[in-house]
Parts: structure tokens; sequence; C-alpha cells
């Protein structure tokens, strides 16, 4: 009997397969029971078209036997089985899929829908030899009068000969490396990690895998004895959560599932469980934590959701499946359309993750608005949550998600103490106004005792608090919303006066401009502009910026890693024109002005949160005029 030679690939091919494509030794097990599961599927087909073939569906098991003394895993089902042929037609070509072969010759026929073949690519056969230095397959097909055996030590080759086996279906005997000083072999000869293994990537193969375990019980004959008993044991639960119909399903079961899933110790805050059907057919089981995990904001957190083929685990935490915006979601995807390469832990990013990517985060925002729209109370421990993470939404990628989270981020205001979404601030706006108000700062009762806030609050109308540093940058990147803009009530722009007004403060201005221009010179470059206003209600003075960049866009901006002094904003020092103070400067002489200059801008400073650069001279200032 002559050795053979694989057909497809040579000797360099194998190695890197074997040493190169699979990242983790341990998905062997994964992809030789995937193998077995879609023999039994085939085999099963069969038998709805054949009334000679004897399949009944609650007998067929797929087997587990270790060796420890004979270093070897068997692993053995009662599948159709292969010919000679078969054997090398599927085990002596590289890359060769009987599985796709049959997937694709049925795929017209009606009675195929009950068949859920796993197998794309015959690659994941090979990465046995990761673990194993000899691999013998013994099988029999349906109606065959022999069986063949199939061996191999590797890319050198293998061997097919005809052998005795009883029944129809496939035994895969691999016979385990020996361990060195880099690597331990012997962990999968061991009952419990072949039983983990089993639960982490098989746990719902449709047929029963079984195992024989040894555990100790207590002897009856003897109380505080043990006696050592072994027993067959299934090890997976066959039946995913996932695709049980809601119906079906209590509250409880969610939660107990996403517990242990997820090493939570608390419910879920919201399950989202749905089945799409068209261009990607999946089904989804999502959940949205109550808190946030303890890593959540460190560069550790790896976002994702598992992903899973026919109910057989292909990647752990699939990114692509998830905006960094939904990064707090958990839970799982399983489907059957997804085109894998040569190797199912590397997806393509084909059109099909990508449909189902979209389907999902579009299911994850219509559950999050149902939440906000049916239970507001679990909507706002949510947003105190994970609100930070949606806005970031709305400024990431240029705003190309803006329109599809505008609708989700809320902001306290100066209407009560509860949550605002942007809708219901419009719908609270009065006819003649005409843009939403913001203002930014360290917390709400900060930001409620800025000057400004007293005259725009006195004309009426409703300012929304921005108490993070991400608030400005989203509502700049969002614009407007159902068609009024945003403005921030600390820009020197903004516009509440009549006309009536503006006519009285240009007057104002006008007539002190050499006052203000001689205090604008004793500032230096620290200010753009001094001038009188008349939107500070009983307050003296204040800190505007003008243009783009805000005093609280400036903050955050100073406070990033490598930040430099080119993004300042620029600011404008505004004084009452009707308090008392206005008129003490207009008859001080020149040296009192300049030290009632750097006490009213330092003051403006303190009010805006920004930084003394020299609190001693403020001291020694206002010491000097006491």
């Amino acid at each position: 009997m002559s050795k053979k030679q694989f057909k497809a690939e040579s000797k360099k091919l194998l190695d890197m397969m074997i040493n190169s494509i699979y990242t983790h030794k341990e998905i062997f097990l994964r992809e030789l029971i995937s193998n077995a599961s879609d023999a039994t599927d085939k085999l099963y087909f069969k038998s709805l078209t054949d009334s000679s073939i004897n399949a009944d569906k609650d007998k067929l098991t797929i087997r587990i036997d270790l060796n420890k003394e004979d270093r070897t895993i068997k692993i053995s089902d009662h599948g159709i089985g292969m010919t000679a042929k078969e054997l090398e037609q599927n085990l002596g070509t590289i890359a060769k899929s009987d599985s796709l072969d049959f997937k694709k010759a049925n795929a017209d026929n009606k009675d195929a829908g009950d068949i859920e073949v796993i197998g794309q690519f015959g690659v994941g056969f090979y990465s046995a030899f990761m673990v194993a230095d000899k691999i013998e397959v013994v099988s029999k097909a349906l109606g065959a009068e022999e069986a063949g055996i199939w061996t191999s030590s590797g890319a050198d080759g293998y061997t097919i000969k005809p052998c005795q086996k009883d029944e129809v279906g496939t035994t895969v005997i691999l016979h385990i490396k020996a361990d060195t000083e880099d690597e331990s072999y012997s962990e999968y000869l061991e009952q419990y990690r072949i039983r983990d293994l089993v639960k982490r990537y098989s746990d719902y193969i449709r047929y029963p895998i079984v195992m024989e375990m040894t555990s100790q019980v207590p002897d009856p004959d003897n109380e505080g004895e043990y006696i050592t008993e072994i027993n067959d044991e299934t090890l997976n639960s066959m039946v995913p959560l996932w695709r049980k119909s809601k119906s079906e399903i209590k509250d409880e079961e969610y939660n107990e599932f996403y517990k242990s899933k997820f090493y939570d110790y608390r419910d879920p805050a919201l399950v989202i469980h749905t089945k799409t059907e068209g261009q990607a057919t999946f089904d989804a089981l999502m959940f949205i934590p109550e808190n946030a995990p303890m890593d959540f904001y460190s560069k550790e957190y790896e976002k994702g959701l598992q992903l899973y083929s026919n109910g057989v685990l292909i990647m752990d935490k699939c990114a692509d499946l998830l905006p960094d915006y939904f990064s707090f979601v958990k839970g799982l995807v399983d489907s059957a359309d997804l085109s894998l390469n040569i190797s199912r832990e590397v997806l393509q990013h084909d059109r099909q993750l990508k449909i189902i990517a979209k389907a999902i985060e579009k299911k994850i925002k219509n559950e999050l608005a149902k939440m906000l729209a049916n239970n507001r109370e679990k909507y706002n421990r949510f947003f105190d949550t994970f609100g930070t993470n949606i806005k970031w939404g709305i400024y990431a990628d240029y705003g190309m998600n803006k329109d599809n989270l505008k609708d989700l981020v809320m902001f306290k205001s100066s209407v009560g103490d509860d949550y605002t979404t942007l809708k219901e601030y419009v719908e609270r706006m009065a006819d003649s106004q005409e843009k939403i108000y913001y203002a930014c700062g360290d917390n709400v009762d900060k930001i409620a005792m800025l000057p400004q806030c007293e005259a725009v609050k006195n004309k009426g109308y409703e300012i929304l608090y921005f108490t993070d540093e991400v608030d400005e940058f989203a509502i700049q990147m969002l614009m407007e919303y159902d068609g009024k803009q945003f403005a921030n009530i600390c820009k020197d722009d903004l516009d509440l006066d009549t006309e009536a007004e503006k006519e009285a403060i240009n007057k104002a201005n006008e007539d002190a401009k050499d006052l203000l221009e001689k205090m604008k010179s004793y500032l230096s470059d620290e200010v753009k502009e001094v001038k009188f206003t008349n939107k500070l209600g009983s307050h003296a003075v204040c800190l505007s910026a003008e243009g783009f960049v805000s005093l609280e866009m400036a903050k955050v901006l100073s406070q990033m890693p490598g930040a430099n002094d080119s993004v300042k904003a620029e600011l404008v020092l505004e004084i009452n024109s009707t308090h008392p103070i206005a008129e003490k400067l207009k008859v001080v002489d020149d040296d009192t002005l300049k030290k009632y200059t750097d006490i009213l801008y330092n003051q403006a400073r303190l009010i805006a949160g920004l930084p003394i650069d020299n609190p001693t001279r403020l001291a020694d200032t206002v010491c000097d005029l006491m």
C-alpha cells in the first residue's frame, strides 16, 4: 500500500494552515464536532425521503472518548459516513468540503429546510494536526459493504485501506502529541477541559455530545466517605435560547442566561431578542447592562457580540457587529448566511456581515427609543450610565450618525430637575423663540449661577445645561434640531435684545469708547475686546467668547494630550451697563481704573471656571482698594 500525496496543496501550505491560520489550538474540537454534526444532518435528511433509512433523530449522538494511556481522543458519529473514494476526495484535498457540495446539490430541495450544514470549507479538519501527530479516520458510508480507514501524520501524505466497522458513521482518532517545554497537549486528554471546550464552542449543536465523566459521590454505605462513579454525560444543552420563540421564554430565563453568559451579578436593564429574515437571516439575543462593566472606560475593554453559525461559536467578540456608541451592548448573533474564508476565525467583511450589523444597529436604536417613550424612569437610569456614549456617537465620524441618535440624547435644563430631550425642549418653545439656548459648566448648579443665565431666563427662555465634555462638540456637529439652531448663551453674539435695547447698548459703548479701549490696553492680549452689555441681569461682569471656539471647548481642548496654545477662545470682557460698577469706572483715575480692570477680569475668569494666572496679585490689589 503506497502513501498518497495531498492533491491540492504542498507541505508548506499545510504547515502554514496548522501553525498560522488558527489562533487557538483548542478550536480543533469545535471543527471535528461540527463535521460530525454535518454528517448526522445528512443522514437525517436522506431519511426524510427514503423510508428504508432508520434515522431516529432523538437517538443520533456524537461521542467523545478519551484514553490517557494511549494519548488518543475519539470523536464518533452515527452520520452518513464516507466511502474510500469519498475519504480521498474529502480528506485528500485540502479545502475540499463535502458539506459544501451537499448544500449546493440540495439547494432547491424543499425538504432540506431542517438541515443546517455547518462546514463550509474542509480546512477545519486539518486544525486537528495542531494537537495530533497522527490522525485516523474510520468511516463506513450508508449502504456500503466495506469501511475504510484514512491515516495521515501530516503534510507528507496519507494512506487509505479497507477496515472492519459494523455501524454506519465516522470515528476520528487523534493521537495527541507529547508535551514539550513550550506546549502542553495533555490538557486535551482531561475530561473537564474537553467538557469546557464543548460548552464554549459547541453547546448548541443539535445532537447530544456524550462523554464518560468521572465524579465523586457520597458512599451510601459509609457516611462521610465518597466513591468514584463513571457515567455518560451529555455535555451540550443543544437548544439555543435565542432560537426559541419569545413567547416561550420567561424573564427569569433571559436574566439567568445573561448573568451566567456574561458574568454579571445583576439582571440586565434591557433584553433585545430578535429574528430577522430577508437579505440576511439571523437570530440575535442582546442585553444592555444595568451598570457599566468595570473596565468599560479602559483600553482593555473590547466591544463586540459573540458570533455563531448555526449554533457553533465562530468568534467570541465580533467588533464589526456593533458601532462604538453601542459598545456597551452584550449578546450574540447566530446566522447561517455569513461568508467565511479559509478559517472560521477570520470573517470576510462582506455584504452579509454589513447587512447584519446595520440591522442590529437599527434594532438597538429602536428598542432604546421605545424605552424612552414607554418607561422614562428606566431610560433615565440607562442614560445616566451610558448617555455619554450616545453623545459621542453624534460627534464621531463627522456626524454621520447624528440623525439616528439625536432623539436619544437628553440634558438637564433650567425647567425642572429631570432630563429633557431635544424634542421636548422644542415643543415647549414659545412661538417667538428662534433658537435652542444652552450653557456649559462642571455641573448644573454652577451653570445656573452664570450671569448670562439670568437674562436668558428673564426673557422666558429655557436653557439646556451641558455638563459633559462631549456635549458642546456633539451639538456643534448636530448644528440644528427641527430647524432650530443652537445658541451658546456665553458667546458674545447672543442676540436677545429688542431694537430699542440694541440701540441703547450701542450708544453706551460708543459714549465709553475711550474708557473701554483703555481697559483693553491694560489687559493686553488677554481679551479681544472690553464692552458694556445689557444681558447680565443683576450681575456685574462676565467673560464671553467670540468665534467658533467657546470657553468650554477651549477648556476641554487644553486638557487633551499634546495640547498647545494654538486653539484658544477669543475672550470678550463684558460689563453690565446698568450696574453701579459701570458708573464707577467712568470717574476713577487711571491707576485705580487699572486695578479695577484687573479685578473685574479675574472675577470674570472665576465665574467662567477659568484659572487665575496670579492669585497673589489679585489678592493684593483687592486689599489695596479696601
